[in-house]
């Protein structure tokens, strides 16, 4: 398993590029959106790739940006021609500080 660590100001075409490219060119079968990590699993459902977003979720931009990059990787998965997936949980309370 590969770990990538994003930093909070990353630029959201890069690290779209980068997923895509991952999802496209590796026989993946799911991304694994939960909040702050967005695995990467094989067909044989192994972890091949996580990546770590080390942002702040109470930030607005911050979560406008991961939408932003969420709906870039969904929409080219959704292009591509077999039986990849993803699992959407980007934003839920638990990622939120009080």
């Amino acid at each position: 398993m590969k770990e990538i660590f994003i930093a909070e100001d990353f630029d959201v075409e890069d690290v779209s590029s980068r997923l895509i490219s991952i999802m496209a060119s590796w026989s993946s079968r799911l991304l694994d959106i939960n909040g702050p990590s967005w695995v990467v699993y094989s067909w044989d459902m192994e972890v091949k790739y996580l990546f770590f977003f080390e942002v702040d979720f109470n930030d607005i931009e911050t979560r406008i940006k991961l939408e932003d990059l969420k709906l870039n990787v969904i929409h080219a998965i959704e292009s591509l021609k077999d039986e990849t997936t993803y699992r959407d949980n980007l934003i839920n309370e638990v990622f939120l500080k009080k």
